[in-house]
């Protein structure tokens, strides 16, 4: 018996499952002065509509390699997606090596010449140079896809059963134009995938991945549409949960059971999912209960109330903040004793505690938290080596000094203390 294949626009048929290819395209990128957060983005975007990716690509400003690995992408992908490239620059070549590698000619395109008019006049600016409108121009048959945040336009181009896809390289202007403009051109014109691939993320902190990795060994281990990942960042572990299923729906039903069961393991290390931070988190959380709170930071130089004060609200919670690096500065601002500095040193337990009792009584909050330690890479010791950080917090009935050991650079270690001290501050109001 023949199998019957029904055959979808451009050579494309129902039986086959769509799979992407990401292009990077910047010299900036493989000498490492950017990070290609871009894949990550649209990696996860096209996972949600059912497309895999089964190939990343990074090449630079650099005509030839450009116009190969489009050549490449191809031979073995439905849908190919470039980013950057796509600005007034001389550098700015990924449209006409597009062209080039599809044997198509470059075409003046009015509707992307009007949109950078408007961009020009919505700033006061009437005169537009050549360079400028050097991103009017795009390979024939190429559909124009509108870019609200910049001048580059966006292409979508099909090349027999394939289509190429042109983004520009700033994230502003990539990530609202991938779902304004991109997720609806694939569902329309049959892209997309039968499945949907959903992904919740757990994320735990005060663990290390080896703790967490034993604990989740056997839901590590699960295959078949439901799989489970662990992925360690600096002061944090994520579980990921990855559902494919006909509808949101049904993935919701394999991920949930999962996801109750990894929060039963880990208690108190789950501090969210998702988009959730431990800022964020900790943000609500003071709302919810209306405390207020203030930081005295030494070794860490304001990098906790720098991502507190991040969330947009927090100065309903947060007071006060002091970066009380010299001794002298702890004594003066926050009344910390030169008795205790001589006998026990900056970085203890002691002038931990005095310096969050301090930050509370200048600033009249519930809570009051210090942090003082060696970042390093110098001022270490056998007695007290770098990254020794001490954290303390104090409550109207409450005070706790905890001792930290971490590893790693100067700034993994600050990184790392403030997520110990937004943990300690999570797990405090928890017990208010």
């Amino acid at each position: 018996m023949r199998q019957l294949i029904l055959v979808r626009p451009h050579g494309r048929c129902y039986n086959c499952r769509m799979n992407a290819e990401i292009i990077a395209v910047g010299t900036e990128l493989l000498l490492g002065s950017v990070v290609n957060t871009n894949a990550t983005f649209l990696s996860q975007r096209l996972a949600s509509v059912g497309i895999n990716v089964f190939y990343h690509t990074t090449v630079g400003d650099n005509p030839e390699r450009i116009q190969e690995a489009i050549r490449l992408a191809l031979t073995r992908s439905d849908i190919i997606i470039t980013s950057g490239g796509l600005g007034p620059t001389v550098d700015d070549i990924t449209m006409p090596m597009i062209a080039k590698a599809i044997g198509r000619r470059m075409i003046f395109n009015e509707k992307s010449m009007a949109k950078i008019r408007e961009y020009f006049r919505h700033r006061g600016i009437r005169k537009i140079t050549g360079n400028v409108k050097q991103q009017a121009f795009m390979p024939e048959g190429a559909v124009c896809l509108v870019n609200n945040f910049g001048t580059a336009a966006g292409v979508a181009v099909h090349v027999g059963k394939a289509v190429i896809i042109a983004l520009p390289g700033p994230p502003r202007e990539l990530e609202p134009m991938f779902d304004n403009e991109i997720i609806p051109y694939l569902k329309k014109n049959k892209y997309t995938g039968t499945d949907i691939i959903k992904t919740r993320t757990i994320k735990l902190t005060g663990g290390m991945e080896s703790l967490v990795d034993s604990r989740a060994k056997d839901l590590l281990r699960l295959s078949g549409r439901t799989t489970v990942g662990i992925y360690s960042k600096p002061g944090m572990v994520e579980l990921k949960i990855t559902a494919k299923a006909k509808k949101d729906s049904e993935a919701e039903r394999h991920i949930k059971p999962i996801e109750r069961e990894i929060e039963r393991r880990f208690g108190q290390l789950v501090f969210g999912k998702d988009d959730d931070t431990l800022e964020g988190v900790v943000g609500r959380m003071l709302l919810k209960k209306r405390l207020t709170i203030s930081l005295a930071e030494s070794c860490t130089g304001g990098l906790v109330s720098h991502r507190i004060t991040n969330i947009s609200g927090s100065s309903k919670y947060y007071a006060d903040g002091v970066v009380s690096y010299a001794n002298a500065a702890k004594e003066s601002l926050l009344s910390v004793s030169e008795k205790t500095l001589k006998r026990y040193g900056a970085v203890s337990r002691q002038i931990a505690l005095e310096m969050a009792r301090g930050i509370r009584n200048v600033s009249g909050t519930d809570i009051g938290l210090a942090l003082t330690g060696i970042a390093g890479p110098t001022g270490g010791s056998k007695k007290k080596p770098v990254g020794l950080v001490f954290i303390a917090i104090v409550t109207d009935d409450r005070k706790s000094v905890k001792e930290y050991r971490f590893t790693g650079g100067r700034e993994t270690i600050k990184w790392r203390a403030s997520c110990a001290a937004l943990d300690l501050i999570r797990l405090t109001i928890m017990k208010i």
